[in-house]
């Protein structure tokens, strides 16, 4: 087995020449994958710690992760005193934070995003979202292809067949397919980054589809998170026009892959 014990995890690959998925077997992690997997986890927590321990003496107990619009209005209420005088602190907490979750797969970083806008407003909010989602989303990346396959062959089976076939499909044209993918919610954001390295997505596509394909719903939110006192629930931040509009964008994104054709992505 040469490294470790445990069960043999069963993989799928694409077959291109009849179309169907084949299985496989994968040796079980190695001690030094679950060793390197405990040491990101430390790291973040540590990182987590430091920004605490830096943060001026004050009550922290309105501190937690949002789950619901109240305890976002909490937070932003709270905080908006903090962020003019101790940006930088503020800055690095929410970027920590907002990486940490993505890396975990942790909900709710849609109200991260809100508290983006009514922090920092649209254009830095944009960016700092875009920014910490895409670090998050490869953090997340590089985690699952040292760890992941027996976690998304465990949740997420037949999801990982479809995309697996498609990702096959279109490896001329990916880049499109999965900007298409990000702007619109076909596949959960979570799934995709798990299973992106599991599916052979090269990291530089899946960098740009993500840094790229985000923006538009980062600007969404983030624009909503300005006037988040007016919001009575999430559904309030996609109605039907910005659906249609993302579902357009991403119609246009994946053009290319229908009407065929070679490139260098």
């Amino acid at each position: 087995m040469g490294g470790g014990g445990g069960a043999a995890v069963e993989t799928l690959s694409f077959n291109a020449k009849n179309g169907n998925v084949v299985s496989k077997t994968k040796y079980p992690l190695k001690f030094w994958e679950v060793m390197a997997a405990c040491g990101v986890v430390l790291g973040f927590l540590m990182g987590l710690l430091g920004v605490y321990l830096t943060m001026p003496a004050s009550d922290y107990s309105f501190l937690k992760l949002p789950r619901t619009l109240e305890d976002l209005q909490i937070l932003k209420d709270h905080l908006e005193s903090y962020t003019s005088d101790y940006t930088a602190q503020v800055l690095i907490g929410y970027c920590v934070v907002y990486i940490f979750m993505q890396t975990f797969m942790i909900p709710g970083t849609v109200f991260m995003s809100l508290l983006a806008g009514a922090l920092f407003g649209v254009f830095k909010g944009v960016a700092l979202v875009v920014f910490t989602a895409t670090a998050g989303a490869s953090s997340c990346y590089f985690l699952s292809k040292l760890i992941g396959r027996p976690l998304v062959f465990s949740l997420w089976p037949d999801k990982l067949t479809f995309f697996q076939a498609e990702v096959a499909k279109r490896k001329n044209r990916l880049l499109n397919y999965m900007l298409f993918l990000r702007v619109t919610p076909t596949l959960p954001n979570t799934f995709i980054n798990v299973a992106s390295p599991i599916v052979d997505v090269p990291y530089h596509i899946f960098f740009l589809a993500t840094a790229i394909g985000i923006t538009p719903a980062a600007y969404v939110t983030v624009r909503a998170g300005i006037a988040l006192g007016e919001l009575k629930s999430l559904g309030d931040l996609y109605d039907f026009q910005s659906i249609a509009t993302l579902f357009l964008i991403g119609a246009i994104a994946v053009i290319p892959t229908l009407i065929g054709g070679k490139s260098k992505w």
